[in-house]
């Protein structure tokens, strides 16, 4: 960022910021601010390119322009968010959450795996915990989010396209549930008095697979289990597992969770069992800015491209900007569809094209942006 004349800093939420400023201009409000990136934080033994890709993709557009002698009518930002997956405090999005002025603090109480909080951690990086709604970023001063990223999917493979507009985010709950039963000797306790909490669990693994079946459109997964005390030879005491439901449709996707939730408390009193609900986030579905869309549509088709339009399944920090912004979406073509796996990967020629399509589009907007300060 600093190579190509950006100005960098680091917010209030461990965001990396770089910013490609416009010339001032005398007796004008400050020019506004068109923001490009993605997350730069993993899952475990992830991929290289989920999240980090869109904002190397932002830079190469920065640097593109940067390079030029004519200046846009706006600066451009390009964001790398500190922490979009949610791993390690089970909160997803913090780092697009503080930009955009969603950031609930009553989320730094909460520790990880090791005890630590999130307000230690935050301040053993070096920042102020405090100072986390100085992140935020006024509407009035961004014409637009796009962020840039791998389908993580096949669809644009089976295609053969080297890119995709996204039409929409589909909406996203999720849940840390747990079943919590009675401790004993595995050898010595009966089977029929047994109160199981892993019978239970696995129990639910199974609805929530054929609550996914069964609904069109639905994905529904449990991706992480922690059995107590999780000896061998110990009866399972309490079981603690994710429950990640997602549909475009948010009314279809609240109805499963609100199924799910009821098996799982069938299943807890059939089992003489508690079944208990530790954490629930939900993101409603989100639609794409309709002029920016258009635009990305005009750029991908003076490429010379398909304009292949498909929704997005994963989540996204432009889930969270979308809220706050107009926003869009472009993904690049992932071969084999592997994603969150170290085999993840793209072809550099369809990172170029990627790239050829964000200036096209960012060429256009400018030329619109710069007749509505004409008139």
């Amino acid at each position: 960022m600093n190579a190509a004349g950006m100005r960098t800093r680091i917010d209030a939420a461990g965001n990396l910021i770089g910013s490609l400023s416009s010339p001032d201009k005398k007796n004008a409000s400050p020019p506004k601010r068109f923001l490009l990136g993605s997350h730069l934080d993993t899952v475990p033994n992830a991929g290289a390119y989920d999240g980090i890709l869109g904002v190397m993709i932002g830079l190469a557009v920065a640097e593109h322009f940067a390079s030029l002698t004519t200046a846009l009518p706006f600066s451009i930002d390009v964001i790398g968010f500190s922490e979009e997956e949610g791993v390690r405090y089970a909160q997803p999005y913090l780092g697009s959450r503080s930009i955009a002025g969603s950031f609930d603090t009553s989320w730094l109480e909460r520790v990880d795996e090791q005890g630590v909080s999130m307000r230690e951690a935050i301040q053993a990086f070096g920042l102020d915990p405090n100072d986390i709604p100085t992140a935020a970023i006024s509407p009035t001063e961004v014409i637009g989010f796009v962020e840039a990223h791998i389908e993580q999917g096949p669809v644009l493979e089976r295609l053969d396209h080297a890119v995709g507009i996204v039409t929409s985010i589909v909406g996203q709950s999720r849940l840390t549930v747990e079943f919590k039963g009675e401790a004993g000797h595995a050898g010595t306790m009966p089977m029929m008095p047994r109160r199981d909490a892993l019978v239970g669990a696995s129990r639910l693994v199974g609805q929530v697979r054929d609550t996914g079946c069964g609904i069109e459109g639905l994905r529904a997964t449990v991706g992480r289990m922690m059995v107590s005390p999780n000896a061998s030879n110990v009866i399972p005491a309490a079981v603690e597992l994710s429950l990640d439901v997602r549909h475009a449709s948010d009314a279809v996707r609240l109805q499963a969770v609100d199924d799910l939730i009821a098996a799982g408390q069938r299943i807890a009193a059939e089992d003489d069992l508690r079944f208990m609900i530790l954490h629930r986030s939900d993101s409603p579905s989100v639609a794409v800015s309709p002029r920016l869309e258009s635009l990305l549509i005009r750029s991908v088709e003076a490429m010379g491209i398909h304009n292949t339009r498909l929704p997005s399944g994963a989540g996204h920090d432009a889930v969270v900007m979308g809220q706050r912004f107009p926003m869009a979406m472009l993904f690049i073509r992932h071969p084999d569809g592997i994603s969150h796996h170290p085999d993840e990967r793209v072809d550099v020629a369809d990172v170029a094209v990627a790239i050829d399509v964000l200036i096209d589009f960012i060429t256009r907007l400018a030329a619109e942006e710069a007749a509505i300060q004409t008139t």
